[in-house]
């Protein structure tokens, strides 16, 4: 029988309705109390790093669960981390890069309704996640949710109130869990040995492009951030209104030794910068990096795990090296 660690983090999957609305307040053993039946696959220890609104989670809570799972690795078969659903990508991201070709499951999964609801789909998120951590097939990083398994470098939230909140972005999904076990689309097993990283550079800003943004933001993103996720139009561009302000700003930016990355605000299929004038402009501003079709949550994450050790060629090569098929 399988040996999993339950990390429990809060979201609306441990939430009572206050007065003060919905609030994490359910205990981990509480939550473990709604899925008697895998007691049939495996046993469970929880462990309650903290109890909040994934709103309140930031990159010192994603080091502290990969933390946990680093502590207790040699000691459990997998890993469990509920968690609101908000952020939830982003931490999924986050460990892909922490916990890397991990042969042992890591599995974020929460809920759209508190577990203290009648009609909540917690009961089956939570069931489902267990058993796919406690199949052989299973490792990585991935979050279970309605019924999908989906690799944490390429899972976003994408409905605010249906049960199928994520999706998949441009990958498939490694598999669908079928009445308590999954079927297997793809085969992600990792072999070898997992590899952990303790440190996040957190001065990372997105910048996301509105029509007529001026280019003085770059007065405060020079002194607030080291690496810089532009968040553009389309395939990728700047404007070139105000006489290339935007340009010259950036060029100024990459100068002081500072890393930015392009990307697009739509969803799929990813940024094309030699596509247009306004895009291949860029690439004479200095060293632009480009996303290509990483989600928002991977290309954020992997930026800052890079930061933390790397910059000038070492981030370059670091980022355009794929992580659990972060990047193609």
């Amino acid at each position: 029988m399988k040996r999993i660690l339950m990390i429990a983090t809060g979201g609306t999957i441990a939430s009572r309705n206050t007065e003060r609305g919905l609030t994490p307040e359910l205990s981990s053993d509480e939550l473990l109390a709604c899925v008697p039946e895998i007691a049939s696959v495996c046993s469970v220890q929880t462990v309650q790093p903290f109890n909040l609104d994934s709103t309140n989670l930031c990159a010192g809570h994603w080091l502290t669960v990969a933390r946990l799972i680093e502590q207790n690795y040699a000691a459990f078969d997998g890993f469990v981390v509920t968690h609101g659903t908000d952020t939830m990508a982003y931490t999924a991201a986050a460990l892909s890069y922490l916990v890397q070709n991990s042969p042992k499951p890591v599995v974020l999964t929460g809920s759209q309704k508190s577990a203290y609801l009648r009609d909540t789909d917690a009961r089956r998120n939570l069931a489902d996640a267990f058993f796919y951590c406690a199949d052989d097939g299973a490792s990585g990083v991935h979050i279970v949710f309605d019924g999908n398994v989906i690799l944490g470098t390429r899972a976003k939230k994408t409905r605010t109130r249906s049960f199928n909140a994520f999706s998949s972005i441009d990958y498939p999904a490694v598999a669908v869990m079928r009445d308590g076990a999954p079927f297997y689309y793809i085969d992600e097993r990792c072999t070898g040995a997992p590899q952990f990283w303790r440190a996040l550079n957190e001065r990372v800003f997105v910048l996301k492009m509105i029509p007529g943004l001026s280019a003085d933001i770059f007065d405060y993103l020079e002194g607030a951030c080291d690496g810089l996720v532009i968040e553009s139009f389309g395939s990728g561009g700047l404007p070139n209104y105000d006489n290339d302000a935007f340009f010259s700003r950036l060029k100024r930016f990459l100068s002081l030794g500072k890393t930015a990355v392009l990307t697009t605000q739509v969803e799929r299929e990813g940024s094309a910068l030699d596509r247009y004038a306004v895009g291949r402009k860029i690439r004479d501003c200095g060293r632009v990096l480009e996303a290509r079709c990483m989600t928002l949550e991977a290309t954020v994450a992997k930026l800052m795990w890079i930061l933390s050790f790397a910059s000038g060629d070492e981030a370059e090569r670091l980022f355009y090296r794929p992580v659990a098929h972060d990047i193609f």
